[in-house]
């Protein structure tokens, strides 16, 4: 039996707040808390594709210091992008 849409979006929040950077903690932490159970599973997929990249690379592609690779060119990504989070 698969993973329950519920217990993969827990476990991904929890992902999300303990990636090892403050600033990404933050980051994906509170938008990944507001905003996963609004993904579809496509989306879901997007978002723990950025998960599995180190956090500077992730940070350098949100604040535009670096091009983000056309494999995160998405609507997620976007959403991440616009997120503010609070301090």
């Amino acid at each position: 039996m698969g993973e329950t849409r519920e217990l993969r979006c827990k476990r991904l929040v929890h992902r999300s707040r303990y990636r090892g950077v403050k600033e990404s903690d933050l980051l994906f932490g509170q938008f990944a808390a507001r905003h996963l159970d609004k993904l579809d599973d496509a989306g879901l997929d997007r978002y723990e594709s950025l998960l599995d990249e180190p956090d500077q690379d992730v940070l350098a592609w949100v604040y535009g210091r670096v091009a983000v690779p056309d494999r995160h060119r998405n609507e997620v990504f976007k959403r991440l992008c616009g997120f503010e989070p609070r301090r």
